[in-house]
């Protein structure tokens, strides 16, 4: 008899932030609810920033709770949004961990990454609209250390950790709540502020604002979310192993 506890893969493949939601509705819908929730994630991300950089102008400290606390926000109610119908990754590094799983199919995972990427630049330019700001802007922004790469392995393993530790025991209704408050918590005790997420750091480059970040610095910390993943993926099948699913096929 199985543990009624720990989910079984079939229930894994459609849970947030592990797989397509609990709607099961076609590709379509899911890939257009993960573009609408990354922009909306980077709306929050850009213009908290943006307008903490405009009522806190000299206190960086105050700036950094406001663009931490609109986002952990954002994503709560992202997830709470969004769950059902597409599982609500809004990051390619939470893709990947799930295609690695076997909870999506490659496919899937390309299509999915594809339209979170797009979906976080549309997000930036209607960032910079609503302020008045150029609507395409490079960073200039430079984030460029050890430091800051390493801050970026930690937050992404962190992020899936937290994830699948809520998933893989039974308290999936506690995702939304664990993912924004690991993220807030990470703006405050990572270097990087915790982008932890690929699609986010591409859009991020797109608003030269308090959020942004260099196109130059981009690719080294989007290799670090990347090697965070696949350590993650390791650590996971570690702590909370589980049978190979064969719910998802490729497609």
């Amino acid at each position: 008899m199985r543990n009624l506890i720990e989910p079984i893969d079939a229930e894994l493949s459609v849970l947030p932030e592990t797989g397509t939601g609990t709607l099961r509705l076609d590709l379509a819908r899911r890939l257009a609810a993960e573009a609408l929730g990354t922009a909306f994630l980077i709306v929050a991300v850009v213009g908290s920033g943006i307008m903490a950089s405009r009522l806190s102008p000299d206190d960086l400290g105050l700036q950094l709770l406001e663009n931490a606390a609109a986002t952990a926000g954002a994503l709560i109610g992202l997830i709470l949004m969004f769950g059902a119908v597409s599982g609500a990754h809004f990051n390619p590094a939470v893709t990947l961990v799930d295609r690695l799983l076997g909870s999506l199919g490659t496919a899937d995972a390309i299509l999915y990454a594809t339209a979170q990427t797009i979906g976080g630049c549309v997000g930036s330019l209607v960032a910079n609209t609503m302020f008045e700001l150029p609507t395409f802007e490079l960073s200039t922004k430079v984030r460029s250390s050890g430091a800051l790469w390493l801050s970026e392995v930690v937050a992404t393993v962190g992020l899936l950790l937290v994830i699948h530790g809520c998933v893989r025991t039974g308290r999936e209704r506690a995702v939304p709540v664990a993912v924004g408050a690991w993220i807030g918590g990470a703006y405050w005790f990572t270097s990087s502020t915790s982008f932890a997420n690929p699609a986010v750091t591409i859009a991020r480059t797109l608003s030269d604002s308090f959020a942004g970040i260099k196109p130059s610095s981009a690719p080294l910390f989007i290799l670090m979310q990347l090697i965070g993943a696949g350590i993650a993926y390791w650590l996971i099948r570690l702590f909370y192993p589980t049978t190979p699913t064969t719910a998802v096929a490729d497609r």
